[in-house]
């Protein structure tokens, strides 16, 4: 049996939690994401959650679409909600957002849609501990930086590192999660860690097997 939580970290979490889902996007509790909201149906979800409290949650579905995804794609137990923090809408009608990250949830039942977007009744009991403030403690920094160090250069990806050395060691894990380009199930797997620890860990894991798995593939003079 979950967990009950107070009535303060209620607050704001709706009983009814209109759902985005959308493969590869990452978001956890006190995370940063940016979204572009286009498709009709989630202008609509937007427009809705902006009057009522501005929560949404953040889902993956369970298997890879072409664009759109489908009003009935089997979608992931385990989402995140997240709070509207900033909005913007363009010329053309085009929404701008940035959720912040607040309380995971886990899909009790599935209502039926409203204005084309989908809505789920959402437990956050068990997930209490994402209002509490990120632990650093136990986590390797100098470990987490040599690994993503490794995973970014073989992405050819860029990075600010003088940044990344200011900044705290539990925004690195949180960023690097949900910005890195892995796989959606990793980054599933990293939503469903027990702890933050674990998560680092996870996190440190998953790009040290990308770097080895790379080195074990064949060059082209080696063909």
């Amino acid at each position: 049996m979950s967990e009950p939580l107070s009535d303060d970290l209620l607050r704001g979490l709706p009983h009814v939690l209109p759902i985005f889902p959308l493969e590869g996007a990452l978001l956890l509790p006190h995370g940063h994401l940016p979204l572009h909201i286009f498709e009709p149906r989630y202008r609509n979800m937007v427009e809705h959650a902006l009057g009522r409290g501005r929560v949404i949650g953040m889902i993956q579905p369970r298997s890879s679409y072409s664009h759109p995804v489908p009003d009935d794609a089997d979608i992931f137990a385990l989402g995140c909600a997240g709070r509207i923090v900033s909005f913007s809408e363009s010329e053309d009608g085009r929404f701008l957002i940035t959720l912040k990250g607040v309380c995971r949830f886990r899909v009790i039942e599935e209502l039926p849609p409203q204005c084309g977007f989908r809505r789920v009744m959402p437990d956050y009991g068990p997930y209490h501990c994402d209002f509490n403030a990120l632990v650093e403690e136990g986590i390797d920094r100098e470990r987490l930086l040599d690994a993503a160090r490794a995973f970014l250069k073989l992405k050819a990806i860029d990075c600010d590192w003088n940044a990344v050395q200011a900044a705290p060691t539990a925004a690195l894990v949180t960023a690097f999660a949900m910005t890195c380009p892995l796989e959606p199930r990793e980054k599933q797997a990293l939503l469903e860690c027990e702890s933050f620890l674990e998560r680092a860990e996870m996190l440190i894991s998953l790009f040290a097997m990308a770097v080895l798995e790379s080195d074990a593939q064949p060059s082209r003079s080696e063909h």
